[in-house]
């Protein structure tokens, strides 16, 4: 009976995250007669203008460009500061090592709001403000907190046996986390670049704050469709959530399968 009903409350969880984003999708293929529609329609004809709408304005080509170019840059660069960051928190015990870690995470407790406004005035007396450079500095603040919290777990799990095996082998410090450390936690490392990845993709208020028009992100340009006219275009905004939704479940795809091959050939190899 407790196995029953643990696995219908993973299927009520999994119902809940899935009806959303499949209404979501059948919505963005529906006229808006269909949607408003008092009585929900599961039979419709489809159609594509509204991302045939969604992909036509310049607006959201540029808002693209803008996020892969600064979400990109931001969490490589945040993965090269933090993994490192992390190993040696997580390896080399510091007087301060908890205090810093719990000084990383808080940058997370932050509302955002408490952040913007005053890096919108630094970046207002650099002359960065509404810049891309202004937005990946301020979004490699956030991936790094996020990288660092995440990745301190995956090394502590890395077993010590293999590293000092590593170091009687003749590895120093650099050989050890390149060749030992990082591919046995390459998994959650993964995970952790992955999940700053669609923190920063999906992060709003920031970008709303720090930009007006050269530099706005795809969530600043999607949040303008609403404002088209006194009607909500309703199809239109569930295909531009659609259209935001695919980059981060491309890149975690393309990662999984990357690392699912490397763990592959590693094992026939073996």
């Amino acid at each position: 009976m407790g196995t029953l009903l643990a696995r219908l409350a993973l299927i009520a969880a999994g119902l809940s995250a899935f009806v959303p984003v499949l209404w979501t999708f059948l919505n963005s293929f529906k006229n808006r007669v269909d949607i408003v529609s008092s009585v929900p329609k599961f039979f419709f004809t489809p159609t594509l203008d509204n991302y045939l709408y969604v992909l036509n304005r310049e607006a959201v080509g540029a808002g693209l460009v803008n996020s892969i170019v600064v979400v990109g840059a931001a969490v490589i660069i945040g993965a090269l500061l933090g993994l490192p960051a992390a190993y040696a928190l997580a390896r080399y015990p510091l007087r301060w090592g908890n205090d810093i870690q719990f000084f990383v995470l808080s940058m997370r407790f932050l509302p955002p709001v408490a952040v913007a406004i005053p890096l919108m005035v630094i970046w207002l007396q650099l002359e960065l403000y509404d810049t891309r450079v202004a937005l990946i500095a301020t979004y490699t603040l956030l991936t790094l907190s996020t990288v660092i919290w995440l990745a301190i777990p995956a090394f502590k799990a890395v077993p010590k046996e293999v590293e000092e095996a590593g170091r009687v082998d003749g590895y120093g410090p650099y050989a050890i986390f390149f060749r030992i450390a990082l591919p046995i936690a390459a998994r959650s490392l993964v995970g952790a670049i992955a999940f700053g990845f669609v923190l920063v993709w999906n992060e709003f208020l920031i970008a709303l704050m720090l930009t007006t028009s050269e530099a706005k992100t795809l969530p600043i340009v999607a949040s303008e469709l609403s404002q088209l006219g006194r009607d909500v275009p309703w199809g239109i905004l569930n295909a531009s959530v659609i259209l935001l939704s695919l980059p981060p479940l491309l890149m975690v795809g393309v990662l999984s399968g990357f690392l699912n091959a490397a763990f592959k050939r590693k094992r026939e190899a073996a």
